[in-house]
């Protein structure tokens, strides 16, 4: 009876912490929702978000959704459940455009976060749940790739899926959660490619196999006959091994094939699965580009994670501090280990290697520097408790430098950078400087976890809303892309026929037209077009005017700005006329 008023009592002591953390759970949401689609379509489109915005695009146009081309030529680099999720978007957004493009990134984004919440809470409690979220949720990497169109937040958000399914039932590892498991591997792998499948095994099976400990798996795999052996390995992934993976996985690959199939029915063409094994397999043990050192991961990471990442160094040596007796929830943590380094070593061995190849790690880098913020200070290693504070002097500092952005550049910036224009938005930068400046105060008057973690909160969603919502939007009037296409299209008029690229993939998915435009990489190839009498408009770099030898008239030139390089220069965009000869 004592026992139970007990409980009771206690029960009654939590719930007011327990609401305010359920409340901090969806104020994390909605703060994530505002970074994430506040403005999303008002930047004009960057780098790699051409590729998504124009394959469907191109699918819209010619009704062929099986089928992904970048100016009527096939481009199956990656699977096209991406695409057809922009597709989808244009449902909502009223047409193809850059939100379009954007919101199934976004979307992913959001979700991800409210799987880390779910995720974290099995691991360990509400209060390291909403903590990591949050981290997650306004890391620098995170927040742009939920802003990109592209398929790696997409990615990320499969990924926790995945491990979430499994961490709920491992303890039952042969049920029929085992399906959906699968299936949301197949599902992830769909929108950029094998990793969907791969890396959440890799991480399973690392800890499956790591479970007891290095001194058990020793015990199990290193010692007694091979029998013995075989049954440990079954014994300890019992996830894998069971009556229902065969079913599962036949349902997995039927349903990652059949797009594959539907393609190949089309057209005849095998050329999407050879571009699975050759993103997938061939790049990762024999790369053809993407080429980067072995140790590129072990500081992209800090750029990835930032402002977060000044407290990760702290963070691992807190995750390594000793035995799993140092722990109060050791198979958590060890799980959360084997997450992180199972990700770095598996992209660290890859032979192509790109900086935000990494970004699956981010939410595994999140929980652990939420730990850190969970413990009082006393608990923590003394060599954490050192490299927590200086991450801390480290944001501090950074805040404070970042407080010359009120000066203008030409005040000490050297030339030609000192014609750069002054930061954007500045009464929005003064409500992040101010603001940063309140939070770090507030955290210093009295340092403990709990304020040291929201003054660092306030202070990266502050800066990620205003670099991502406000400033890189503004950046627009400094780039030239995409008011070029619209001059190309106001000057040629209805003579899209006559228009070709030469050496430039030119301007696609601005220009906005019906068919594909001619494309010529060599100079033999632009002649023979142009004695045809195809030809009256040019789209070329302007690096390649001094080589026409024919009458030209330059009739437009992408912007440029007085800080551009002398490469950037070089490419950018004209529009040429070609005069007929007399």
């Amino acid at each position: 009876m004592d026992g139970a008023r007990a409980a009771e009592t206690t029960a009654s002591e939590r719930s007011p912490s327990d609401r305010l953390w359920r409340i901090a759970a969806i104020a994390v949401v909605l703060l994530s929702a505002m970074l994430y689609f506040a403005r999303l379509g008002v930047r004009a489109l960057w780098a790699s978000e051409f590729r998504w915005a124009e394959i469907a695009r191109e699918m819209i146009l010619n009704h062929n959704y099986f089928w992904p081309t970048i100016n009527g030529h096939v481009y199956y680099d990656k699977p096209l459940g991406s695409y057809w999720l922009v597709v989808a978007a244009t449902q909502l957004t009223g047409g193809m455009n850059e939100a379009a493009a954007r919101l199934p990134s976004a979307v992913a984004g959001l979700l991800a976060v409210v799987l880390m919440i779910v995720l974290v809470r099995q691991l360990y409690d509400l209060r390291t749940a909403v903590i990591s979220a949050l981290i997650l949720a306004t890391s620098f990497s995170f927040v742009f790739f939920s802003r990109h169109a592209d398929a790696d937040a997409i990615t990320v958000t499969g990924e926790l899926a995945t491990l979430l399914l499994f961490w709920r039932n491992r303890l039952r590892p042969a049920g029929l959660w085992v399906i959906p498991f699968w299936l949301a591997m197949a599902l992830t792998s769909l929108m950029k490619g094998l990793l969907g499948f791969i890396l959440p095994l890799v991480v399973i099976g690392s800890y499956a196999t790591l479970t007891a400990g290095w001194r058990g798996f020793a015990d199990d795999f290193l010692r007694g006959s091979f029998a013995d052996r075989l049954r440990s390995l079954i014994r300890r992934h019992r996830w894998f091994f069971n009556r229902y993976s065969p079913a599962a996985m036949a349902l997995a690959i039927a349903s990652y094939y059949w797009p594959f199939a539907i393609s190949y029915a089309k057209t005849g063409s095998t050329n999407g699965l050879y571009m699975v094994y050759r993103e997938n397999v061939e790049r990762y043990f024999a790369p053809f580009d993407h080429v980067g050192p072995i140790y590129l991961y072990t500081y992209v990471i800090f750029g990835l994670m930032a402002p977060w990442s000044v407290f990760l160094p702290a963070a691992l040596c807190n995750a390594h501090r000793g035995t799993s007796s140092s722990f109060d929830r050791p198979e958590s943590d060890r799980f959360v280990q084997i997450f992180f380094w199972a990700t770095f070593i598996f992209f660290t061995a890859s032979g192509s290697r790109r900086s935000y190849y990494l970004l699956p790690i981010v939410p595994a880098a999140a929980i652990l520097v939420a730990r850190l913020f969970t413990a009082p200070f006393a608990t923590l290693p003394r060599s954490s408790l050192i490299l927590l504070k200086l991450g801390f002097a480290t944001l501090a500092i950074a805040v404070a430098v970042s407080f010359l952005a009120l000066i203008p550049p030409r005040s000490f910036l050297p030339q030609p950078f000192a014609l750069m224009p002054p930061a954007p938005n500045r009464s929005i930068l003064i409500v992040y400087l101010l603001g940063s400046a309140s939070a770090l105060t507030f955290a210093l008057r009295r340092f403990s976890p709990i304020r040291l973690f929201l003054a660092c909160a306030a202070t990266a969603w502050l800066f990620m809303f205003y670099f991502y919502v406000f400033a890189m939007p503004s950046g627009d009037a400094w780039r030239g892309e995409k008011a070029f296409a619209h001059e190309v299209r106001a000057i040629i008029g209805t003579e899209t026929d006559a228009l070709v690229f030469f050496d430039d993939g030119g301007p696609v998915y601005y220009l906005d037209l019906p068919r594909p435009v001619p494309s010529y990489g060599a100079r033999g190839e632009l002649d023979s077009a142009m004695k045809g009498g195809r030809v009256k408009w040019i789209v070329t770099v302007q690096r390649d005017l001094d080589g026409f030898g024919f009458a030209h008239e330059v009739f437009a030139r992408e912007g440029v700005n007085p800080w551009d390089s002398k490469n950037h220069r070089g490419n950018a965009m004209v529009l040429v006329h070609v005069i007929p000869p007399s």
